[in-house]
C-alpha cells in the first residue's frame, strides 16, 4: 500500500505545548506499554507498521516540521517537503509526483491519502487497506472513507451517499452544518468527511497535469511558491462526479482541542503533578522541571511548557485560537533532526538555551553573523569543529564562537550542553550553511 500522511498545521488551538514548528502530532502524551510517552505522529506509525510492515509511507509536510518528523521516526522515513504552505491540493500533487518520479512508483498503483493526527486503533489501518484495494479495482476516480457519525456534530463536513450500504456512490458533501441539519444528515445516512481518500497515481497526476504547468517532481518542486492556495476538496472533489464512499464505524477520533484530547489521554497527568482528591475530571500535562500541584479543580485542564502556562475550564479551552494569535512570542521548544532546544532565558542581548544532541547525531556546519557563541558541555561526549578543527569534549569544556567562524558539534554519546548566543540582533534567520569537510564524516 501506498500511504501519504499529510502533516500539517500551526499549534494553536493546543498552546502552550504546541507553537508554529510543533503542531499537535508532534507531542508525546501518550504512554506505551513500557511506560514511555510517544505522539500522535509515533503512534500511528508504530500502528501502520504493525498491521503492515512493508506499507510504503510517504509523510508531506512543510519545512518546518521535517527535523521533528526525522526526530520521532528516523531517517528512513520518506519525506515530500513543501517548501512553503499551500493548502492540500499543491500538497498532494507534489507528493503523487515524488512517488511516481522519486520513488518509481506506477501510474496503475493506488495512493491512499490520509492525515497524520487522528487517534485511531488497528482496524482503522485495515480499513485504509480495504480502501486501497478498492479504489484499484472500482470505476470510481475518487473513493473516500466515510466515518460513521457518533454524534451530530457541527465542526466536521458531511458525505451524504447515495445509499447506506458499505459501499456507495456519493451523492453530494455538506460543509459543517448547524446541528438540526447534521441530524437531518445523519437520518439519511450521512457520513463524516475525515479528509481521507483513495485513487490511482495516474489519475491525480493527469488532474495536477490540468491544473499546474508542470513537467515532473523537481520542476513543480522549483514553482511551489508560484501556486495558488487550494485545498483538494476545491480543487478536485467537487469537479469530480465519479466518487464512491466506504463506511468506517471503528474508533476515530479528532484530537484538536484541549478537550477533546485529554479525553483520550490514559492518565491524569504527564510530567510532574499532583492532585488531590477533591480533583474531579482534572488533567496536567508539564513539560516544565517544576512541580505542578492541582487542588480542589472540576473539570479542568492545565498545561505547562516553556512556551507559557494554560489553565482553563475543558470546554473554555476550544475557544483558545485568537488569544494565541495574540500572542508575539518565539518559538521556545523545538524537536530537531539531531536532538532538541529549549530556550531559558531572553535578554536584550543575549539568549540562553539548552541544547540536547541525541548520539551519533551532529548539528549542521554553519556560522552566523551578528553573534557570538558559548558552549558549555554539561553532560555526555563527542567532538566540536571550530573552523577546521576538530577538538574531543565532555562535561564541563567550554567551547567559544565568535561571529562569522564555522562550527559544529558532534554527539558520541547523548550530549546536552548550554548555549549561550551574544549579540544586539539575535534572529532564527542568522545562519548560513556549509558542507563539512569529508574527513570529518
Amino acid at each position: 500500500m501506498n500511504l501519504v500522511l499529510l502533516s500539517g498545521g500551526s499549534g494553536q488551538r493546543l498552546w502552550p505545548l504546541s507553537n508554529d514548528i510543533r503542531s499537535k502530532q508532534f507531542i508525546k502524551i501518550f504512554h506505551k506499554s513500557d511506560g514511555s510517552l510517544e505522539s500522535m505522529l509515533q503512534r500511528m506509525y508504530r500502528q501502520i507498521k504493525t498491521i503492515d510492515a512493508d506499507t510504503n509511507v510517504l509523510i508531506a509536510t512543510s519545512k518546518s516540521q521535517v527535523s521533528a518528523i526525522h526526530n520521532q521516526l528516523g531517517d528512513d522515513v520518506a519525506v515530500s517537503v513543501e517548501p512553503c504552505r499551500r493548502d492540500t491540493f499543491p500538497a498532494i500533487a507534489l507528493a503523487s509526483a515524488y512517488l511516481k518520479d522519486v520513488k518509481k512508483v506506477d501510474e496503475d498503483e493506488p495512493v491512499v491519502i490520509c492525515p497524520v493526527d487522528p487517534y485511531v486503533e488497528c482496524d482503522y489501518f485495515d480499513a485504509l487497506r480495504t480502501l486501497g484495494k478498492r479504489a484499484e479495482v472500482s470505476d470510481s476516480n475518487i473513493v473516500l472513507m466515510g466515518i460513521e457519525p457518533t454524534y451530530p456534530s457541527e465542526k466536521y463536513g458531511y458525505i451524504i451517499p447515495v445509499a447506506k450500504s458499505d459501499i456507495s456512490k456519493v451523492s453530494m458533501f455538506k460543509e459543517k452544518p448547524s446541528e438540526e441539519l447534521a441530524i437531518e444528515y445523519i437520518k439519511k445516512g450521512a457520513l463524516w468527511n475525515g479528509g481521507v481518500f483513495a485513487f490511482k497515481l495516474g489519475y491525480i497526476l493527469e488532474r495536477a497535469h490540468e491544473l499546474i504547468d508542470f513537467t515532473n517532481y523537481t520542476d513543480l518542486y522549483s514553482k511551489y511558491e508560484s501556486l495558488d492556495k487550494i485545498s483538494f476538496d476545491y480543487a478536485v472533489v467537487e469537479h469530480e462526479d465519479n466518487i464512491e464512499v466506504m463506511r468506517f464505524s471503528g474508533s476515530w477520533k479528532d484530537l484538536g482541542t484541549w478537550n477533546t484530547l485529554t479525553d483520550a489521554m490514559d492518565s491524569h497527568s504527564v510530567g510532574e503533578a499532583l492532585l488531590n482528591d477533591n480533583c474531579n475530571n482534572v488533567h496536567v500535562v508539564n513539560e516544565l522541571d517544576i512541580p505542578i500541584l492541582c487542588m480542589g479543580l472540576k473539570d479542568v485542564v492545565v498545561s505547562a511548557s516553556p512556551e507559557g502556562i494554560l489553565v482553563s475550564d475543558k470546554e473554555q479551552s476550544s475557544y483558545i485560537k485568537p488569544f494565541v494569535n495574540k500572542l508575539d512570542q518565539r518559538v521556545m521548544f523545538a524537536e530537531k533532526s539531531w536532538g532538541s532546544f529549549k530556550v531559558i532565558d531572553v535578554e536584550a542581548t543575549s539568549m540562553t538555551i539548552k541544547v540536547t544532541l541525541n548520539p551519533n547525531h551532529k548539528m549542521n556546519y554553519h556560522s552566523h553573523k551578528n553573534r557570538d557563541e558559548v558552549w558549555v558541555v554539561i553532560s555526555g561526549k563527542g567532538k566540536t569543529i571550530v573552523d577546521g578543527v576538530e577538538r574531543f569534549v565532555k562535561a564541563g569544556e567550554t567551547i567559544k564562537m565568535p561571529a562569522g567562524c564555522r562550527h559544529t558539534i558532534i554527539a558520541e554519546t547523548e550530549l546536552k550542553l548550554i548555549e549561550i548566543q551574544l549579540g544586539k540582533d539575535i534572529t532564527v534567520k542568522d545562519k548560513q550553511k556549509f558542507d563539512l569537510p569529508n574527513i570529518y564524516g
